[in-house]
């Protein structure tokens, strides 16, 4: 199984790990078990912190490339975008506890969370450009989470940046070395989360959520449709994609 849930002893606290063999590569179906997940733990009236990390090594090195050619993305996009959607809807607080590269549609899942963890090796960024494309939901999330500058930056330039980089930006709340991550989450959650009300902390989600919520689900259709409809039908999106396949250069034609 390419997703595991776990909760803790108390059941206010459920820690949702991914996985797969290559860089944890966020692929059409573990999209659905996430979703699938997500949907079972809104029932959980005790929650107070649901956090979201890849197994091993690295974070997500982004969504599936072979996924994200024509008669594939049609499909998979929406999909990752309704999860996007559930994630932002959930009624309980949200973190992703990130290690290594957390790319593209990694990254995207990060910033629908409402707190980012990450150790101090950490890296996060949108090289979706480099495809000839752009992050749809990263393109929405990021200007509402870290500004409009910092954002241009990130996806028009595709650079990574660090983890305290971020942090001095406001977006990830915890860094800690990679070895003392879980033990410093652990420590944040006990002394905050884990002692407010699970229902206080729903309607305080609701609330606070609501601008970033309200965006997304106003932008995040439109920006698909134009990811859809325009970019993925110019001649250098497939080139990238095929280029990156290929393990080659892209040769763009600027159509």
């Amino acid at each position: 199984m390419a997703l595991d849930v776990a909760w803790n002893e108390t059941g206010t606290r459920a820690r949702l790990r991914f996985s797969h063999p290559t860089g944890n590569i966020l692929t059409a179906a573990l999209v659905d078990e996430l979703s699938a997940a997500l949907d079972d733990i809104a029932e959980a009236r005790h929650v107070r912190l649901v956090t979201i990390e890849g197994a091993g090594a690295d974070f997500s090195f982004g969504a599936s490339v072979p996924e994200h050619r024509p008669g594939e993305i049609e499909t998979v996009l929406p999909a990752m975008h309704a999860m996007i959607q559930s994630l932002l809807s959930l009624p309980a607080p949200t973190a992703a506890v990130v290690r290594g590269r957390c790319l593209g549609g990694g990254f995207e899942l990060a910033l629908a969370c409402d707190f980012i963890f990450a150790s101090d090796d950490a890296t996060f960024g949108l090289p979706e450009i480099a495809l000839g494309v752009f992050p749809p939901a990263g393109s929405v999330l990021l200007p509402l989470r870290a500004g409009g500058a910092r954002a241009t930056s990130a996806v028009l330039t595709g650079r990574r940046r660090s983890a305290a980089d971020w942090a001095a930006d406001g977006l990830v709340e915890l860094v800690a070395p990679a070895a003392d991550l879980d033990e410093a989450v652990d420590a944040w959650f006990a002394g905050s989360l884990g002692r407010w009300s699970a229902e206080a902390l729903r309607q305080a989600v609701r609330a606070v959520r609501g601008p970033v919520a309200e965006a997304a689900a106003r932008r995040l259709p439109e920006v698909e449709q134009l990811y859809l409809k325009d970019a993925m039908r110019s001649r250098d999106a497939i080139e990238g994609l095929q280029a990156f396949l290929e393990k080659r250069a892209a040769v763009w034609k600027d159509e």
